[in-house]
């Protein structure tokens, strides 16, 4: 039996990072590494060829004929080492689900639903991995992650769950001695509750597009109260510290138990909550019942 001549792994995952992306740079990103490593990879991995891989003048960078013939094998090979990994991987935990999600929608939406997922499926257990920022898939730390954004996942199985709305909360003591309707000027009286937008820029759901689209542009957005969670702005609206911005699927059971009040009827648009998984995931059977389940409680 001939003896396979083996290349180096990170060569070769280097230069299937670069030749996706046509990137040092974003490659680099994604290998959480410097672009001089990378570099010092795709050549190493070129000496050991004896062939070039890429053309690096004059810019764009271009993968040559040797490149393109290498990268879909490279990519397909690397594929199916990294699914027989993530299979072994759950050997010991076959039928364990783990879910990266924000913060404020495990705490305030999903595990206070999350029995009854359990009730019905206790061949399935779920583990919940919290997180504000985004989990890499690929590291496969996660099985699942709910996202929450515009929904474009590319490379990834995608389910849209449900997009939500933004509303002013507020504690119904804060009008309790209020015999007529509340008008949206009355906000001015009142302490507004902030909470930090990452990476959502003017789009997002804040006071200052808010305020615009009620007509009271003369009231400053940007004071009061500022927490960098949406969980904590809730909680200070719960105490009657202010009034809050915030999405009718994290407050909708605090406003059904009569925490918090919807005194105004002008909402904004947020964006999507959205399941995402590796496509090929040895799981999938229990993902899919996962969604299902899911869906079936953002249609409540």
């Amino acid at each position: 039996m001939l003896r396979r001549q083996l290349y180096s792994l990170n060569g070769l995952q280097s230069f299937e990072a670069v030749a996706r992306h046509l990137s040092f740079q974003k490659a680099a990103e994604e290998l959480d590494v410097t672009s001089t490593a990378v570099s010092h990879q795709i050549k190493k991995l070129e000496k050991e060829l004896g062939l070039l891989l890429f053309r690096r003048r004059p810019r764009p960078l271009t993968l040559t004929p040797a490149g393109e013939l290498l990268f879909p094998r490279v990519q397909k090979s690397l594929d199916v080492l990294d699914n027989a990994i993530l299979e072994l991987r759950q050997i010991n935990n076959p039928t364990e689900l783990t879910v990266s999600v924000l913060n404020v929608f495990a705490s305030k939406w999903l595990v206070p639903r999350l029995n009854d997922f359990q009730r019905r499926h206790p061949d399935i257990d779920v583990r919940l991995q919290t997180s504000n920022t985004v989990v890499d898939l690929q590291a496969r730390t996660v099985d699942i992650a709910i996202r929450y954004g515009q929904g474009n996942y590319s490379g990834l199985e995608v389910h849209h769950l449900i997009q939500d709305q933004f509303t002013p909360v507020c504690s119904p003591k804060l009008f309790a001695h209020k015999q007529n309707s509340i008008t949206p000027k009355e906000i001015s009286q009142h302490t507004l509750i902030h909470f930090d937008w990452l990476n959502y820029g003017s789009e997002a759901p804040s006071w200052k597009n808010w305020l615009a689209k009620a007509e009271l542009s003369e009231i400053n957005a940007d004071k009061g109260l500022k927490f960098d969670d949406e969980n904590l702005a809730i909680q200070a609206a719960i105490a009657g510290q202010g009034i809050a911005l915030c999405s009718s699927i994290h407050v909708q059971d605090d406003v059904k138990m009569g925490f918090l009040i919807q005194p105004f009827d002008i909402t904004l648009p947020g964006f999507i909550y959205s399941l995402v998984y590796l496509k090929n995931h040895p799981k999938k059977a229990f993902i899919l019942q996962f969604v299902s389940w899911l869906k079936e409680q953002t249609y409540i």
